[in-house]
Formats: structure tokens, sequence, C-alpha cells
């Protein structure tokens, strides 16, 4: 199995230095797909300036009618001081919620974080999906970027249908 022949891969945002504002990521429609999985991966940064993730869901990929997902219960990560070092990922359980705030020194640490999302945990009406990660703080650069990727598609077809359209 290709990867590209099973699913669709979306830039949530473009590496970027997320000190500099709120960083929100693009909108995708699951309406063709039947999970999604929201990767961020971020350089070393400084102390204090850890990343929080929040979950939205809208109706459609304008995004005008959105309440938050507040189902996200676990997430997984690798997280050091040299990425290329850490061989699994950890598995991070919390209380269901649309935000997630990692770890006090994550902001410290090279990091890669996977959120799994079904299309099951959409409130019934919804079919679209934003993550933003708030502003990192001031104290200096980090830099981050977010790709979602879809897959489990509802329909066979030789180019996977888009997600943002």
């Amino acid at each position: 199995m290709r990867l590209i022949d099973e699913s669709q891969i979306v830039a949530g945002f473009i590496p970027v230095d997320t000190q500099t504002g709120a960083n929100v990521g693009d909108v995708v429609s699951m309406k063709n797909y039947g999970h999604l999985t929201v990767i961020f991966f971020k350089a070393v940064g400084a102390a204090n300036d850890d990343p929080v993730f929040t979950f939205a869901q809208g109706t459609d990929i304008a995004f005008g009618t959105n309440a938050v997902l507040a189902t996200i219960d676990e997430y997984w990560k690798k997280e050091g001081a040299d990425l290329a070092a850490i061989g699994t990922f950890t598995r991070v359980a919390q209380a269901a919620s649309q935000t997630v705030t990692l770890s006090a020194t994550s902001a410290e640490s090279q990091g890669l974080y996977v959120f799994e999302i079904d299309d099951t945990d959409l409130t019934d009406g919804y079919s679209c999906v934003r993550v933003t990660v708030a502003k990192t703080g001031t104290a200096g650069a980090q830099l981050g970027a977010m790709l979602y990727i879809l897959s489990e598609p509802r329909h066979s077809a030789a180019t996977m249908v888009s997600a943002i359209a």
C-alpha cells in the first residue's frame, strides 16, 4: 500500500514561527474520509512557550457554523533534545477536551505530536475540522508546522478526493 493511494494530505499550516501569533490551521472536510490524523512538528523554543492546541468542528469548509471538538482524550508524542534518537511514540492520555496543552517543558524540546480523529468524534451535522496552535509566547522563536492526513476514503478513486473543497 502506498500512502498517497489511500489518503489525502493537506497542509494545516506551513512552517512558521509560532510565537508571532495564533497559528490557525486550514479547515479540512471529512465528508469523504472516515479518519483524520493531525501531525504537529516543531523545533526547540524557549522555556515556558509550550504549545497549546484547540480543536474545532464546522458544518462546512467556510467554517461559518462551528463548535468546539471536545473529544480529544489522547495523543502520541516524540519529544526530546534530538528527535532522530527517539524511536517510539509515547501515548499521553487526558480527560476529553477541545484543548491539549503540551507538557511544561515541551518548548525546550524538539517535538512530533500526533492526534487521531474519527468521523464519529464529530457532532451530527458537522463534517469539518480545524486545529489552532496558540501563540507560543515571546521568549524566543519556535518553528512549527502542521499536516492533516485524511484516510479511510468512503469511495475508491484513482486520485483521492480533495478535503479542502
